[in-house]
């Protein structure tokens, strides 16, 4: 399956409710799960959000459903028969000054090791008394960015600059962060894995990188995340596109 990349200046959201599982398709999902986490027991079965639905409102402006559910949800894709919703995620074209884009490699412990990617991860629903806005998802943007490579950008800083949709027809909502120095870049991943390390967890990405054009990305050895390519080949050939 290819991806598909969307401009889109804003969205639209809207909460919906998580589809119903039949007795069968519940239990081996549980099994697959189960089986899952014992081969990898660093997997947390926490509370996301997937996209119940996806659709324009207006010139440039998404309307996406999103419904609560938990990581385990996805191991439906692998019980035959049954259908798991798109998952939903937030991820950071982080550029250099000098034109180039961090790429982040995760680290062996994770649920996708040695997959290059950028910054970010799954959205998390709102705690009570919150909602899910634009504000709340570039706020979550903006952690990845800091907690995973130290860069710490206000979430005010990042704008909405694509929405990607790919392998299970993940939906992903990529912001873009200002410029900075490849030294900066390099000194915040550096101190996001020592305060990790410090306090007993293992870093989430265990390499950055940065490059130019798509066809450096076929140097970096191991599985890259499908909306990598495409996004920094969007990057690399709308110039006009990138300014803060």
């Amino acid at each position: 399956m290819g991806i598909d990349l969307f401009d889109v200046e804003r969205l639209h959201l809207e909460e919906g409710e998580a589809p119903l599982l039949s007795p069968e398709d519940e239990s081996a999902r549980d099994g697959v799960w189960e089986r899952a986490v014992q081969a990898n027991p660093t997997l947390f079965d926490g509370p996301v959000v997937a996209c119940a639905g996806l659709g324009w409102a207006g010139s440039r402006t998404l309307r996406l459903s999103w419904v609560r559910v938990t990581y385990r949800h996805y191991a439906l894709r692998r019980v035959p028969g049954a259908t798991a919703l798109p998952s939903l995620f937030v991820n950071v074209v982080q550029p250099a000054d000098d034109g180039r884009v961090l790429a982040a490699r995760m680290s062996p412990s994770t649920a996708a090791p040695g997959r290059w990617q950028l910054p970010g991860g799954s959205v998390e629903p709102p705690q009570d008394g919150e909602v899910l806005d634009e504000t709340a998802l570039r706020g979550q943007a903006a952690r990845e960015l800091v907690e995973e490579v130290g860069i710490d950008t206000p979430p005010g800083a990042l704008r909405l600059w694509a929405v990607s949709r790919g392998k299970n027809s993940s939906i992903g909502l990529t912001y873009l962060a200002p410029a900075l120095p490849e030294s900066v870049l390099r000194e915040g991943f550096a101190a996001a894995a020592r305060a990790d390390r410090a306090q007993g967890r293992e870093p989430e990405l265990d390499e950055v990188t940065l490059v130019r054009t798509p066809d450096e990305l076929a140097g970096l050895i191991g599985p890259h995340a499908d909306y990598l390519e495409p996004i920094v080949r969007r990057y690399t050939h709308a110039p006009l596109r990138r300014g803060a």
